[in-house]
């Protein structure tokens, strides 16, 4: 395992001038996030000097299987906290071969409304919360819950310290820093009132600034989720309601 945690960590950057490009898009469901990855030249800092890249869409939920392929157009760069030093997490939107936004892109008609001069001059901030619950892997109930049972009822859980109270900070603190490494403007980090739950806010931030932000935080808090062997879901009751602990 050590060999394969300092091949992980190599510094490319010792030996080439080529980085890895982390590109990143929301799929069929308008809430699963994918990604692939490619090698470039060297550094790239703006979305516009990019290569646009494509996808099998039919594997996506995203286009028929006769007419499969999905054309990525690349929107904005963030800083990648996994490979470091100048590879880079593309934030994406997605379109047809002959340039029109496919049905699950709502990004470009969100752009299309930033863009206008009068929206641009108001500079329109936005702050956005967004509560998770971290599951078992193997039986999809959340961490540090009895499998099959239910915690005690809510009151110490809610930005909680101590093993009984706070479950998954070392995850929650990991993506805290994971973003402001990449460079997402997030403002901070609560335990929400069941344990298992915790809530990050992105913000305040311009724009369509916010949507990009929030998707590549949600994608970088997949990653971790992913390599703590955790499973991460943004539904609101991903439990059902225990009559002893309303919430």
């Amino acid at each position: 395992m050590s060999l394969l945690s300092d091949l992980l960590n190599l510094n490319l950057s010792d030996t080439t001038e080529k980085i890895i490009a982390e590109y990143i898009w929301i799929g069929g469901s308008g809430m699963d996030l994918r990604s692939k990855a490619r090698t470039l030249n060297g550094p790239v800092s703006d979305p516009a000097k990019l290569p646009r890249w494509n996808y099998d869409g039919s594997s996506t939920g995203q286009a028929p299987g006769e007419d499969s392929e999905v054309i990525l157009y690349p929107q904005a760069i963030f800083k990648d906290p996994f490979r470091r030093g100048n590879n880079i997490l593309v934030m994406c939107d997605a379109y047809t071969p002959a340039g029109e936004p496919i049905p699950t892109n709502k990004r470009f008609d969100a752009a299309k409304i930033f863009s206008q001069p009068d929206v641009v001059a108001e500079v329109p901030w936005y702050g956005i919360e967004q509560e998770y619950t971290l599951l078992q892997k193997n039986v999809r109930w959340p961490l540090g819950w009895p499998v099959g049972g239910y915690p005690g009822p809510q009151g110490p859980y809610y930005c909680g310290v101590g093993a009984d109270k706070a479950l998954g900070r070392d995850i929650v603190d990991s993506h805290y820093k994971a973003c402001l490494y990449a460079g997402i403007n997030i403002s901070g980090i609560n335990g929400e009132v069941m344990p298992g739950q915790w809530e990050f806010q992105v913000g305040p931030a311009v724009g369509i600034s916010a949507g990009d932000e929030l998707w590549v935080a949600r994608y970088i808090l997949e990653r971790i989720t992913e390599i703590a062997d955790v499973v991460l879901s943004f539904d609101p009751k991903p439990i059902q309601v225990n009559p002893d602990f309303p919430g």
